[in-house]
C-alpha cells in the first residue's frame, strides 16, 4: 500500500468532496437531459435555440469540473486507503468509468454542443437550417447510467481483489 493512510477526518472530508462531486455530476446530467428533451420535443424553433444555448452554458465546463474533482478525490481516497488504487475490481472499474466519462466531455460532448449552438445561431440569422438534437440525446442517457453503476459499486464493493501477477 503506497504511502500513509488518510486520517479519519481527512478521509471523511475527501469522501464528502467525492460524494458532492458525484451528486453535482448527476444533477448536471439531469439538467442536460431536461434541456435536450426540451429541444427534441419543442414545436417552436425559439425553444430549441434557447435550449442549445443553455446546454452550452451548463454542460461542458461544469461537467468537466465535477468530473475532474470526482477523479482527484477518488484517486486520493483509493490511494490513501486500505483499498488501494488498483487492488480491487470495484475501485478499478470506478476509476475507468470516471476517466472515460470525464474524457468524453471535451472530446465528444463539447464538439457536439458547439455544433448545435452554431446551427442554432445560423438558424437565428437566416430563419432556416437544421435544429435537430443529433448526438446530444446520448450523454444524458449514458452518463447517469454509468454514474449509477459507480454508486452501486461503491456500496456493494463486488468481485474482490484483482489477482497479482
Amino acid at each position: 500500500m503506497p504511502g500513509r493512510l488518510l486520517s479519519r477526518n481527512g478521509r471523511r472530508w475527501f469522501l464528502v468532496v467525492h460524494i458532492a462531486a458525484g451528486g453535482a455530476w448527476l444533477g448536471l446530467d439531469v439538467a442536460l437531459g431536461v434541456l435536450v428533451l426540451a429541444a427534441v420535443t419543442a414545436d417552436h424553433p425559439g425553444t430549441r435555440i434557447v435550449s442549445y444555448r443553455a446546454i452550452n452554458m451548463i454542460a461542458v465546463w461544469p461537467l468537466l469540473t465535477v468530473g475532474l474533482l470526482s477523479l482527484a478525490s477518488g484517486v486520493v481516497l483509493a490511494w490513501r486507503s486500505k483499498y488501494g488504487l488498483l487492488r480491487y475490481w470495484w475501485v478499478a472499474i470506478k476509476l475507468a468509468l470516471n476517466i472515460a466519462l470525464t474524457a468524453l466531455v471535451p472530446l465528444a460532448l463539447r464538439p457536439t454542443v458547439l455544433d448545435a449552438v452554431d446551427r442554432a445561431a445560423a438558424f437565428s440569422a437566416s430563419g432556416a437550417g437544421d435544429l435537430s438534437a443529433g448526438n446530444l440525446v446520448f450523454p444524458p442517457l449514458v452518463s447517469p447510467a454509468a454514474l449509477l453503476v459507480a454508486m452501486v459499486l461503491s456500496v456493494f464493493k463486488p468481485w474482490g481483489r484483482i489477482p497479482r501477477r
